[in-house]
């Protein structure tokens, strides 16, 4: 909900030769949106960056995405190419991320079986990424706790098994007894959840990072 949530994330890609960004989109907490705007904020930061990649030092075609849980909804619409409800055109990425670390993800907000459905309004389908996966998707880091009573994890059961399905790459990584925010409730989680990060972004070859 705030770039206070992601920045360790964020310092821990710079400690990797990475440029790491902890961006802003707004939340119904705090501006009294829906999470249409999250969304389109969402597919604005990772064009904002693309446009502004020179000056940043980064490579436009290595740009790696992340969220955990309503974050792994905004991620997952930063990689899906058509523009949904809510969003502009103008703002939707002008690239595919490179890849894409999803922790707990809300990949379901249909209005049959999805999350929160609710809050989507008449646009629960349209916005439910499971349901709007492009043909071709960025490889996909996914954790998932299997107690996780807020976002089953039968949602990433789901979404893996339709990526892979497609013929796109996604690792899924299960964590055992594992609730919505593992990463506090087991502590050896975290350095684990980073060591795998590493090696997924080394196979890809985005690390070691290449000096311009």
């Amino acid at each position: 909900g705030t770039p206070e949530r992601s920045a360790s994330h964020a310092k821990w890609a710079a400690t990797l030769g990475m440029v790491g960004i902890a961006p802003d989109y707004r939340t119904k907490e705090r501006f009294g949106t829906t999470p249409l705007e999250s969304v389109a904020d969402g597919r604005a930061a990772v064009r904002w960056i693309e446009d502004h990649a020179d000056k940043l030092g980064i490579d436009s075609k290595k740009i790696v995405v992340g969220g955990s849980s309503a974050g792994g909804h905004v991620a997952l619409w930063t990689a899906i190419e058509h523009t949904p409800p809510g969003s502009v055109t103008n703002e939707a990425p002008r690239i595919k991320p490179f890849a894409l670390i999803l922790v707990s993800p809300v990949s379901d907000t249909s209005s049959a079986i999805g999350y929160t459905s609710k809050r989507f309004g008449d646009e629960a389908d349209a916005l439910s990424p499971v349901h709007q996966l492009d043909t071709k998707m960025p490889p996909v880091l996914l954790f998932h706790g299997d107690a996780d009573t807020t976002v089953t994890n039968l949602q990433s059961i789901t979404l893996h098994d339709k990526l892979v399905a497609g013929s796109n790459v996604c690792e899924f990584i299960t964590v055992p007894g594992g609730n919505h925010g593992f990463q506090s409730q087991l502590p050896e989680w975290k350095d684990k959840t980073r060591d795998i990060m590493k090696e997924f972004l080394t196979k890809l070859g985005v690390l070691p990072v290449s000096v311009k």
